[in-house]
């Protein structure tokens, strides 16, 4: 029987192009058996509702108001040992009750912060760098190269994009500087320009063409794709069917989209904010986008930034209210919000364990899942939005499969550098750092012996 590669597959006809998951039928004597790793970031701005998120939390104190010069935790820092199983999920975790066994929640690292600057600024962009402290000759913030770019610096040439970049901010009213809202950075003053039109980032992905080669660009594929069909063995005809539907899926909520878009054009008025998709199916697809980009190897890096950090421009959160709100204003008001807050926080942790599971789903060539070949990480670069605390941050690092003590909580001694955290991943991507940024060392105990 002819031998088909993927990347042989991969130049589709007509100008189309669509990367292939792993199918033991395509599978050829030279291929790896086991999948590269991956790395993702998730980054939720503005902290979170401590007593919502952290284990022993629950009863401590609620900020009043805006305490911008507080910069660390009114209540006590976690009591639990340094490491031990992850227990009971607290309220805001519990979407990731099925797939904790596949969790690491890690507490008390703190992010670098360099003190003239507003502390939003820093913690979105300097989340992934933590360089030391006025260290970086020509910037306020401590902003260097972020890991994201020095992990692909090394395996990112293996792959069509070195890294992607998503967001799901669709607001443009923007008031702030761009380093509130982007956590990846080529290095100090060069932006990594994120994505966050789900067509724009689908055609970069998908599509080689304009827009009117780029409709069709499924059944152009398929077409391609029929020969190919008979050669695969019955389980991998139901797992190539099963793709193709997701990416048709995914097609057709773009169409959504693009009719909507035509339908507002021609009322002569501004197009409301988050008027194309509800809040969440918006995340949800974007996040479909760079799930598939990691599945088919388009990249093995990426960065997905939730929202941005401070920007008061409200969203309109279907599932949870009734008139539009501003995370970053509720978060100053947790006296009379906490309860509105608690309900944004499950809301974006839902939208996590939805991509934590369907990477799960998702098989790779050694029987394990895309979710066991990448490092998935949670996190802010705020403790908690009213006291702008940059110690003792939210962090869950979900995959690495056995190259990682998944199930634990792993409760650092506060004053432990996040970047403890990213040196530990570089290597575990297979790049070797002695440091990085401020790091101090590798976080042994999230590490497989």
């Amino acid at each position: 029987m002819r031998r088909t590669t993927r990347r042989q597959f991969l130049r589709g006809m007509g100008g189309a192009s669509l990367a292939l998951p792993w199918m033991p039928s395509l599978a050829t004597a030279g291929e790896a058996s086991t999948p590269l790793m991956r790395m993702a970031h998730f980054y939720v701005p503005i902290g979170v509702v401590r007593r919502g998120f952290f284990p022993g939390e629950a009863e401590h104190i609620i900020p009043k108001g805006n305490l911008g010069n507080v910069m660390k935790s009114l209540g006590k820092q976690n009591p639990f040992a340094s490491d031990q199983p992850l227990g009971e999920l607290t309220p805001t975790m519990q979407p990731l009750e099925p797939i904790k066994h596949k969790l690491t929640l890690i507490t008390g690292m703190d992010r670098t912060f360099q003190q003239g600057t507003d502390v939003h600024a820093q913690c979105a962009s300097c989340y992934l760098s933590s360089a030391v402290p006025y260290t970086v000759q020509g910037t306020a913030w401590p902003l260097d190269r972020t890991l994201d770019h020095l992990v692909a610096d090394h395996i990112g040439r293996q792959t069509p994009f070195s890294t992607l970049e998503f967001s799901c901010n669709s607001h443009r009213d923007n008031k702030e500087s761009i380093y509130f809202d982007n956590i990846s950075w080529y290095g100090t003053g060069h932006l990594a320009p994120s994505i966050r039109d789900p067509r724009k980032m689908y055609r970069r992905l998908f599509s080689t063409r304009e827009i009117d080669r780029y409709r069709d660009v499924t059944d152009l594929v398929l077409a391609d794709a029929h020969e190919l069909q008979h050669e695969l063995a019955y389980d991998d005809r139901h797992k190539f069917a099963e793709y193709f539907e997701s990416i048709r899926a995914i097609e057709l909520q773009m169409d959504r989209l693009e009719k909507m878009k035509g339908e507002l054009a021609r009322i002569q008025m501004d197009e409301p904010p988050e008027a194309h998709l509800p809040r969440g199916e918006y995340i949800r697809l974007m996040g479909d986008l760079m799930v598939v980009a990691l599945q088919t190897g388009l990249t093995n890096v990426a960065t997905f930034m939730v929202g941005p950090e401070r920007w008061d421009t409200p969203f309109l959160f279907e599932s949870l209210f009734d008139t539009p709100r501003s995370h970053h204003q509720m978060s100053h008001n947790q006296t009379k919000m906490i309860d509105d807050l608690l309900k944004v926080d499950l809301f974006h942790m839902q939208q996590f364990a939805y991509l934590v599971q369907k990477m799960d789903a998702i098989e790779q060539p050694d029987g394990a899942t895309l979710l066991d070949h990448t490092l998935f990480t949670y996190g802010s670069g705020l403790g908690d939005g009213s006291t702008h605390q940059y110690n003792d941050l939210p962090i869950i690092v979900a995959g690495g499969g056995n190259r990682v003590k998944s199930g634990r909580h792993i409760n650092m001694p506060e004053g432990t550098p996040l970047a403890n955290l990213w040196l530990t991943q570089a290597q575990l991507m297979g790049v070797s750092m002695p440091r990085f940024a401020d790091s101090t060392g590798v976080i042994q105990p999230f590490v497989a012996v």
